[in-house]
């Protein structure tokens, strides 16, 4: 092609550019307009409900060259910037930067959002709670290790709502200043990203040096990067944001290695018509009561996705997810039947069946 013809197109898309840039700011206009009738209404700015019937619509409308993934991935992010032209979200995650839960909470709250790092995730629940922040980010379970006890814990002491869950894809790297493998002589990184690449550690020799357990993965990045003769397993973003070398990616054990978050706030969402709702049920100490509590839901055909038993303050509680939201009729019967023994965590758009 001729350096005209290149031009040509060059000049064709900045055409392009000048056109989306104008659309742009026309729909921040309409966000404004919007946000002043919530505003006086009191409703919330942040609706996923109606954030994924825009994206289904869009897909549905799409004949070009994008995926979903890629219709998401640009429309979340206007959708973050609309958001914050009217209120600037400030979002409480468990750290540090760069951690997994950071990385759940860029995704749904794009790059102008305030992130606040917290160290516990009971310290993520008083944020909200406070209203120190608008949204906490905490995981809730792996789908090596199970569940989160700690935020089952906090989600049973504190009134908030699950909005929003997040499924995110969980890497790890091998992070080192050292040329060699061989000269590795410690590896740092959470207890359960060790867990996560035993195999690898295994086949590599390096089960047999010293394994420090440290409470995040990035921080790990950040003692490696500083310390000769270390390495440590942390994500790709933690090793890139503290400058480590990568000897080698993708180190887990399992190929479909992920981690489920949950989005907490202090308000509930409207139906979308696929929704998933979480809730609490503690029983009485009586024979089959689990049993009647479950037909009732097989009964009035409302699948259930997960059953996890936990013990809080000395009793057993179930954790359960099914498909439908709480006011859905179906739901709404089962609810109010067994109101005594259930505390309904939330209801919101269902992004994916299992982990």
């Amino acid at each position: 092609m001729s350096e005209a013809g290149l031009q040509g197109l060059r000049d064709k898309l900045d055409n392009i550019d000048n056109e989306l840039l104008k659309l742009i700011n026309e729909r921040m206009k309409v966000v404004h307009e919007v946000g002043v009738v919530k505003a006086q209404s009191g409703g919330a700015i942040y609706r996923p409900e109606r954030e994924k019937a825009i994206i289904d619509r869009l897909e549905s409308l799409n004949d070009g060259m994008l995926n979903r993934a890629a219709i998401e991935a640009l429309f979340l992010e206007i959708f973050a910037i609309s958001r914050n032209l009217e209120l600037p979200e400030n979002v409480a995650y468990l750290g540090p930067e760069g951690s997994f839960t950071h990385q759940a909470a860029e995704a749904r709250f794009g790059a102008m959002s305030s992130y606040v790092s917290i160290s516990s995730i009971k310290g993520i629940f008083r944020e909200v709670n406070t209203k120190k922040a608008r949204f906490g980010v905490v995981p809730i379970e792996n789908s090596s290790n199970g569940i989160v006890t700690d935020t089952i814990n906090c989600l049973n002491k504190y009134n908030l709502k699950i909005i929003a869950e997040v499924v995110l894809d969980i890497h790890h790297t091998l992070a080192s200043t050292c040329d060699k493998v061989s000269d590795i002589k410690k590896i740092y990184s959470k207890d359960i990203a060790f867990e996560q690449c035993r195999k690898f550690l295994t086949n590599f020799g390096l089960d047999e040096v010293e394994l420090i357990p440290i409470e995040s993965t990035t921080k790990a990045a950040k003692i490696a990067a500083t310390e000769a003769g270390s390495a440590a397993i942390c994500p790709h973003v933690g090793a890139k944001l503290h400058n480590l070398p990568i000897l080698f990616e993708n180190i887990e054990d399992k190929d479909n290695n992920k981690t489920r978050f949950f989005i907490i706030s202090d308000f509930e969402n409207t139906q979308s018509g696929n929704d998933k709702t979480s809730i609490l049920v503690r029983f009485k100490d009586r024979q089959g009561a689990l049993v009647e509590f479950l037909s009732d839901f097989n009964e009035l055909e409302i699948n259930l996705t997960k059953i996890k038993s936990h013990i809080v303050e000395g009793d057993s509680i179930f954790f359960i997810d099914f498909d439908g939201h709480q006011d859905d009729e179906n739901v709404k019967s089962v609810l109010d039947k067994h109101r005594e023994k259930v505390k309904v965590l939330g209801s919101y758009v269902k992004e994916i069946n299992d982990i």
